[in-house]
């Protein structure tokens, strides 16, 4: 799958025979989902020694409506429309807290929700405690990564998720000495002891300092590209127990730390960029305030992954198989694809990281005698990279891919990196067959 860049058996196939070996491995029951997690979880905890480490966790759904006709009804449910047939994945990625490279995967949950289940209001779903809802997928996961996390020797974990994981529930059951959370803020909270809600109060600090950063275009929200001026405020706030959490269960408040970056003078008709943060790392200084939004922002890298595996690469929504089942244990094993992918990206520029990451010895020879092939006479076009480091491989699979290799052009991205990845692949195959000639028999 990873030398493809599919998720396609057909496509992976080199006969029929390994056609149905794929097939017999994805449908066979003793292939359990937790055993494919636990792999990628082995293979992530391999590379967090003595790291302060981001687990970064979020929600997709792979919607099937397309193959509803084909599907057998055994594990089907609805997606988030309450109306298309598919599941959920909820994946935590750990990145190196010091340069936002992936690691790997700690923990992913599969899930799916029954088509005629009761609406929230029948089910009474805000008197329900957190384990019986699906927002304990948050907790569920941080608990499951800090297990995986501390026994590969992290040295530090910063749990991060959206507005959707800003739960009073998380913050005051995840924190400890070697876990840490940051979340995008959801909702205007009491403050204990404050007549001021946690808005007021945070908007009220003094600002203490500015920064700037590249706003892309979005033309689905109306925004358009500029570089855009921030003010940031932060300050310690002590937020309130809601009321419907049991006193007995959960203590009457917590103290963390809130963070705001609010977008100075937007051109007219722009909304601001407004982002409020909370969490437990200790925020005296405006430098500290500008890691955890730097942190908070490498939280793209998930989405990242998503669109390697459903639009920009993998695209498993559409995979032909006909089981639920099997289609989840292909989901886990396209997302460690999608993780190698996004360590391409991600490492394209830094040298420290050694070629074997990524790519087998076998596929860095291959690329060592491509490379002269890949190269222009001048000097700009010159791979300019040691060998066999990440950049220098991934600068040759860009390269395969279209991309140009001058500087005045965007680096490549992912669409980039998975053309190049199949160009390699099928290059590859012949070397290797090749090279299989070279060798004499008697």
């Amino acid at each position: 799958m990873k030398q493809h860049q599919t998720v396609i058996i057909r496509q992976m196939s080199r006969n029929r025979a390994e056609q149905i070996a794929y097939y017999r491995y994805l449908e066979n029951e003793q292939v359990t989902l937790s055993e494919l997690v636990r792999s990628l979880a082995d293979h992530c905890q391999e590379q967090v020694a003595r790291k302060h480490v981001l687990a970064i966790s979020d929600t997709s759904e792979i919607n099937l409506q397309s193959h509803q006709g084909r599907l057998k009804p055994e594990g089907v449910g609805v997606v988030g429309n309450n109306t298309d047939v598919g599941f959920f994945i909820h994946p935590t990625l750990v990145v190196d807290a010091q340069n936002g490279f992936p690691l790997g995967l700690s923990n992913v949950q599969l899930w799916t929700r029954a088509a005629n289940r009761p609406d929230k209001h029948e089910r009474k779903y805000s008197q329900r405690p957190i384990e019986q809802k699906e927002s304990y997928k948050w907790l569920a996961a941080a608990e499951r990564s800090q297990r995986c996390l501390m026994l590969g020797d992290a040295r530090l974990v910063t749990h991060i998720g959206d507005r959707e994981a800003d739960l009073y529930e998380e913050w005051a059951t995840v924190p400890d000495r070697y876990n840490h959370v940051l979340v995008r803020v959801y909702q205007d909270r009491c403050l204990f002891g404050q007549p001021q809600s946690l808005y007021t109060h945070l908007s009220a600090q003094p600002c203490v300092g500015t920064y700037r950063i590249m706003v892309t275009a979005d033309p689905r929200r109306g925004r358009t590209a500029r570089e855009a001026l921030l003010s940031v405020r932060h300050t310690s706030v002590q937020i309130q127990r809601p009321a419907n959490l049991s006193r007995e269960d959960y203590p009457p408040s917590i103290t963390l730390y809130a963070v705001e970056a609010l977008e100075v003078n937007p051109p007219l008709g722009q909304s601001p960029i407004h982002w409020r943060l909370m969490t437990t790392h200790s925020i005296m200084l405006f430098e500290q305030a500008l890691q955890v939004i730097k942190w908070y922002c490498w939280r793209w890298r998930i989405e990242q992954l998503f669109a390697m595996l459903k639009t920009v690469g993998l695209d498993i929504e559409t995979s032909q198989l006909e089981s639920i089942a099997a289609i989840q244990r292909l989901t886990i094993l396209a997302l460690s694809v999608a993780v190698g992918t996004g360590k391409m990206v991600e490492g394209r520029d830094n040298p420290a990281i050694p070629a074997s990451v990524t790519f087998s010895d076998q596929q860095q020879q291959c690329l060592a005698q491509l490379a002269p092939t890949l190269e222009g006479r001048t000097q700009k076009q010159q791979n300019p990279y040691p060998l066999a480091t990440l950049p220098w491989a991934t600068w040759l699979i860009a390269r395969l891919g279209g991309w140009s290799s001058y500087r005045s052009q965007r680096p490549p991205g992912l669409p980039t990196f998975v053309h190049g990845l199949q160009q390699f692949e099928a290059i590859f195959i012949g070397w290797k067959t090749a090279l299989a000639g070279l060798v004499c028999t008697r």
